[in-house]
C-alpha cells in the first residue's frame, strides 16, 4: 500500500512531459518554461524537505502520506481549471508538496512494517516507486491526452490520486505491526531484534525519551553520511529527470509521434525499475554499496555521452539502446542510495529526517537540471551538448561516492 501511494504520486510528476507540445501550442509555454515546469515540482522538497521530513516524525507517518494525497488531489483538479503558465507553476509546486509528504514517510513505515531480512529488498522495491509511477504516466497520457487534452488529463489524475487516498486511509494500519522485526545499526549477520510498538509511535526510538524534533534535526545535518547520500542523490536525479522529462519533446522535434514518443519514453522509465529492483537484490546478497554507486554513475556518463553527441547522430537505434541503459543501470543508483539513507541515520528516531534531507537534495537536482539542460539546448541549438551537462553532474557524483567512508552493509545485507 505504501508503495502503490508512491506510485500515484510519482504518476504527477511523470504527467507533464507527454503534454508539453500540447500546453506549448495552447498555453504559450516556452522551453525553458516548459523546465521550470518539469522542474517546480521539486520546489517544496528543494526548500523544506528535511523540515517535511522532521515533522513526518513527530505528526505520524500515516497522516502525512494522507495528506500528501489530498494534497495532490487538490492542486491537480485545480490544474485541469488553469489556463495560464504562472497559474500551471504554482500549482505544480503545491504538487510538489503533496509528492513529498508522501515520499518521505514511506522508508520509515516499510522499515517498520516488514522483517528485517527482507528490508532491503523492500526499499529496492519502493526505490522504483519513482520510474514506475513515470513510465505508466508517459505510456497511458499520449492516449490520454489524444482523447480528453491536457485538462482532462490533469482531472482523470485527481480522481485516481482521490480514490488512492480512499484506500490507503483503510488499508494502513494506524500503527506499525506490533513485533515487526527491524535491522537496526550493529547487529551482526544473522541477528535480529524484535521490538513491541506503542500504538502512538510513529518510529522506532531505542532510547526511553524522544529526542526534540530540533536535536534529531542537529544530528542529521551533522552527521557525515547524509550529507553525502544526499548530495549524490542531488546528481543523480538532475541527470535523469533532464534527460527522461525532455524525452518526448526531443522525439517530437525528430518527427516522432506523441504516442510512439511516449511508449519509448516509458520504456525508458521502465528500465530504471529494474536498476532500482536489482540494487536491492544485490545489495541483500552482500553486494558492496559503493562498487554499485561507481557503476551506476560511470554508465550514466558515458551512456549519456553516446545518446546525444553528434558522432552517434546517424545511429538512433544505438542512442535508444544508450538511453534505455542510461535508465536501467543508473537506477541502481537510488536503490543503493536510498538504503544507505536509512543505514547511515544517525539513530533509529531520525529515519525520516535523514530521508527528508536526502529528499532535499534530490529535489533541488531534479529542479536545476531540467531547466540547465534547457538552457544548454538553447544556447547551442539543440540538444547534442546535452551529455556535457549530466556528464558533469556523474562525474561529481563519483567523487562524492569516494568520500563515502567505511558504508556499513544495507539494512538486511547477507542473508
Amino acid at each position: 500500500m505504501v508503495i502503490l501511494s508512491g506510485v500515484v504520486a510519482a504518476l504527477h510528476i511523470g504527467k507533464l512531459p507527454p503534454a508539453i507540445p500540447l500546453l506549448q501550442s495552447e498555453l504559450g509555454v516556452t522551453l525553458v518554461e516548459a523546465g521550470f515546469l518539469l522542474s517546480m515540482v521539486q520546489l517544496a522538497g528543494m526548500l523544506v524537505g528535511v523540515l517535511v521530513g522532521l515533522a513526518a516524525d513527530g505528526f505520524g507517518l500515516r497522516r502525512s502520506l494522507l495528506c500528501g494525497l489530498g494534497l495532490l488531489a487538490v492542486a491537480s483538479g485545480l490544474g485541469a481549471l488553469a489556463r495560464h503558465p504562472g497559474a500551471l507553476l504554482a500549482l505544480r509546486a503545491m504538487e510538489g508538496m503533496g509528492v513529498l509528504m508522501v515520499a518521505l514517510p514511506a522508508p520509515s513505515l516499510i522499515r517498520q512494517t516488514v522483517p528485517a531480512l527482507q528490508l532491503a529488498r523492500k526499499l529496492g522495491l519502493w526505490g522504483a516507486y519513482m520510474p514506475t509511477g513515470t513510465a505508466l504516466a508517459l505510456l497511458v497520457g499520449p492516449f490520454v491526452l489524444g482523447e480528453v487534452g491536457w485538462a482532462g488529463w490533469w482531472a482523470a489524475l485527481a480522481l485516481l490520486t482521490t480514490c488512492m487516498w480512499g484506500l490507503a486511509w483503510s488499508g494502513l494500519p494506524r500503527a506499525p505491526r506490533v513485533g515487526a522485526a527491524v535491522a537496526t545499526p550493529g547487529l551482526q549477520p544473522g541477528q535480529r531484534v524484535t521490538v513491541t510498538l506503542c500504538r502512538q509511535s510513529s518510529v522506532l526510538n531505542p532510547s526511553p525519551a524522544d529526542p526534540s524534533a530540533w536535536e534529531r534535526l542537529r544530528q542529521t545535518l551533522t552527521a557525515r553520511g547524509p550529507w553525502l547520500v544526499a548530495l549524490a542523490f542531488a546528481m543523480y536525479s538532475s541527470q535523469w529527470l533532464a534527460v527522461v522529462g525532455f524525452l518526448p519533446s526531443v522525439y517530437a522535434q525528430s518527427g516522432v509521434s506523441g504516442q510512439l514518443a511516449g511508449v519509448l519514453t516509458a520504456l525508458v522509465c521502465a528500465a530504471n525499475i529494474l536498476g532500482n529492483v536489482g540494487a536491492g537484490r544485490l545489495l541483500q546478497r552482500g553486494m558492496p554499496p559503493k562498487r554499485l554507486l561507481y557503476v551506476g554513475f560511470l554508465t550514466m556518463g558515458l551512456t549519456a555521452f553516446l545518446a546525444f553527441h553528434p558522432l552517434t547522430a546517424q545511429a538512433p537505434a544505438w542512442r535508444y539502446v544508450s538511453v534505455v541503459l542510461f535508465s536501467a543501470v543508473g537506477g541502481v543508483v537510488p536503490g543503493t542510495l536510498f538504503s544507505l539513507a536509512v543505514a547511515l541515520a544517525p539513530t533509529q528516531r531520525t529515519v525520516s529526517t535523514t530521508v527528508g534531507w536526502v529528499q532535499q537534495c534530490s529535489s533541488t537536482g531534479q529542479f536545476v537540471g531540467p531547466p540547465v539542460v534547457a538552457w544548454v539546448a538553447g544556447l547551442v541549438g539543440g540538444w547534442h551538448w546535452t551529455w556535457a551537462a549530466t556528464g558533469a553532474a556523474a562525474l561529481i557524483g563519483l567523487l562524492l561516492v569516494r568520500q563515502l567512508p567505511g558504508v556499513p552493509d544495507a539494512p538486511g545485507a547477507g542473508h
